[in-house]
């Protein structure tokens, strides 16, 4: 299997003028935990995807997507 989920997080968290460490207090992580996600080095639980879809305003799947 080769799929790889992609992310479109940085630019919608770019899109609302948040840095990092804004996205991650509102969503309770650390400022790593949202720049390895946004880097693909960490795949986020479905809580946390949640919760960012949450904070940006946006459906999951407009954050997520795989690769296939």
């Amino acid at each position: 299997m080769g799929d790889r989920l992609l992310n479109s997080l940085k630019l919608e968290r770019e899109r609302l003028g948040l840095t990092q460490a804004a996205l991650a207090e509102a969503v309770g992580v650390s400022r790593k935990t949202i720049n390895t996600v946004e880097n693909g080095v960490f795949l986020p639980s479905t809580l946390l995807a949640l919760k960012l879809a949450r904070a940006l305003d946006r459906p999951v799947e407009k954050l997520f997507q795989l690769n296939d």
